[in-house]
């Protein structure tokens, strides 16, 4: 029987969040044919909005010649009526088998109402986030929608008095390219993570207020201990990257999206909800809360077959867009605005492959980028004494002698538009010159580092900004190790003389001590630095150069 829904379920259906192109909702009435299941509907972008997400005018249009082109080899996806139904089809076809069937729940459609999907919009509304309203709204010009399992909660919902807490985590890219295609002067992109450098520009723009503390090749180092350091990384700045829900209901991070660090009230919120999964004292539930998810993770085998999907990008997109306009039969603008370059020859490569081979490289790109960007949502139930038997894989936590049936999928497989990759290949530029930047301006401040040192200082030794005793003013102890901030301009040394260096103490429960990164001409003022903090006998050598010291905070 064909599966409607009109103005009057509406209702029955809650936000549960949402991304760049499409809406979830969870279920919330008590049909058992929707119980358990979520609701996926697509946005179209508001008028004069950027088109975040957005690739095509109309939701209904089928794929480019170009895309068909490039998935001619995968069942039913080229000749696929809609790009809806085009990407359904690439989730069962082509994700499911990489990722594991067992992991993928590709959906079936149903269809809605346009009456249906305006109520929805207003229901919404006041949950969504202000800037994500702004963006995009429900495509009430949509006739279907995609009907999918919810990963949040175990199938045939919760039996009462039971309770399953689930954890949605984005882990991003988890290796570092090696691609000869990589230029020279992007060759940072070798040794320092993508989700790193983009959290520069994220930064820069204003999209988040502080780095995250998340490093992927952490999540996917095959260690244990590494993993479970990405984990609390994760829950410290889960940005956009974390997310827990208990039966189904958010209780950690953002609805759209966006959360920055996790603050004391925030954290203590949730290790008291904790309590009705977790069973330990309070102050300790959220760090074995944490552990489960580390075992689980580690157990499931998820991250290895992921990882190996994400590497299907061999060439990078700085070998892969040349591929791109071989593809499209454009001239290739990458290799216009080359000139010289050394480069040029090797891309040259690229343009004389076969059209089969330009093909596959794209298309294992595409993979790699759907890989890289999906979401990985676990599910866990304290298994209870008499459940003899369980279809679901198990966990031990041991520090609280309890044991839960778990179960991981993964969600978010969307098909990347082949038009992406130009958008693709300016980002990467962008991103990594914007890291750049940032990088060549912290060495250009950043004079003088302070690392482990053990040191007592006299309160002769060193005074403060106002000229009294560093233990005056707050109470700190001369006999405690300092860390010292320096103030701009801290010091001018000229030839035969100098001002008066002044410091102000921060408190600090650990040993402190001045390492230097200079050139050889700056060494011997700072050393003078040095020996007037440690309060050694001074530098007897006349100082020849003007040395500006800028302001920075030592963490």
């Amino acid at each position: 029987m064909e599966v409607i829904l009109g103005e009057k379920d509406a209702g029955d259906w809650i936000y549960r969040g949402e991304g760049a192109a499409n809406l979830v909702l969870a279920y919330g009435g008590s049909s058992s044919e929707f119980i358990g299941k979520v609701l996926r509907i697509q946005k179209a972008p508001s008028n004069g909005s950027p088109r975040y997400g957005f690739d095509i005018e109309d939701g209904d249009l089928a794929l480019t010649e170009d895309e068909c082109l490039l998935w001619r080899e995968i069942e039913g996806l080229a000749s696929a009526a809609t790009r809806e139904i085009a990407e359904h089809l690439y989730v069962r076809h082509v994700m499911s088998p990489l990722l594991g069937r067992g992991h993928v729940d590709a959906g079936i459609f149903v269809i809605v109402s346009k009456e249906f999907l305006e109520v929805v919009e207003k229901n919404v509304l006041c949950q969504r986030p202000s800037w994500r309203v702004d963006a995009a709204n429900v495509n009430a010009l949509c006739n279907s929608a995609l009907l999918m399992s919810d990963h949040s909660v175990f199938p045939k919902g919760n039996l009462k008095g039971n309770f399953c807490i689930s954890v949605e985590i984005k882990p991003k890219c988890g290796f570092l390219p090696i691609s000869r295609f990589i230029s020279e002067g992007n060759a940072v992109k070798k040794s320092t993570t993508r989700f790193k450098m983009h959290q520069a520009l994220k930064l820069h723009q204003g999209e988040t207020s502080e780095l995250s503390e998340y490093n992927p090749l952490d999540m996917f180092s095959g260690s244990k201990d590494r993993l479970h350091e990405a984990i609390m990384a994760l829950f410290a700045t889960p940005h956009n990257n974390f997310r827990a829900f208990l039966n189904g209901s958010l209780i950690f991070g953002g609805l759209g999206g966006r959360a920055d660090g996790t603050s004391c009230m925030i954290g203590e919120a949730f290790e008291d909800v904790l309590k009705c999964v977790i069973q330990a004292d309070e102050g300790l539930r959220t760090r074995y809360f944490l552990c489960l998810v580390t075992e689980a993770l580690y157990g499931s085998g998820l991250l290895n077959q992921l990882l190996k999907i994400q590497k299907l990008d061999v060439f990078d997109i700085e070998g892969a867009i040349h591929a791109y306009y071989d593809i499209v039969s454009q001239p290739c603008k990458v290799c216009e605005n080359l000139g010289d370059n050394k480069l040029s020859n090797i891309y040259t490569y690229l343009h004389s492959l076969p059209l089969d081979e330009s093909l596959k490289i794209v298309r294992d790109y595409l993979i790699a980028a759907t890989a890289k960007d999906l979401s990985i949502m676990i599910c866990f139930r304290p298994r209870k004494d008499e459940d003899v038997e369980s279809p679901y894989s198990s966990v031990f936590l041991e520090s609280t002698n309890q044991r839960f049936d778990y179960k991981a999928s993964f969600i978010d497989l969307d098909m990347k538009p082949l038009k992406k990759m130009e958008r693709y290949y300016k980002l990467d530029q962008k991103i990594v010159n914007c890291y750049t930047r940032m990088v060549n301006r912290e060495q250009v401040q950043k004079v003088v580092s302070i690392d482990m040192y053990e040191a007592t200082y006299s309160d002769e030794s060193i005074k403060t900004e106002n000229g009294s005793n560093a233990e005056d003013p707050d109470g700190f102890s001369s006999q405690e190790p300092l860390k010292w901030r320096v103030r701009q301009p801290i010091m001018a040394c000229k030839q035969g003389g100098g001002q008066q260096i002044n410091f102000l103490p921060v408190a600090c429960n650990h040993k402190t001590v001045v390492s230097v990164d200079l050139r050889s001409y700056c060494r011997l003022n700072v050393m003078k630095l040095i020996s007037t903090i440690l309060g050694r006998p001074k530098v007897q050598r006349p100082l020849q150069v003007k040395l500006i010291w800028y302001v920075f905070m030592l963490r």
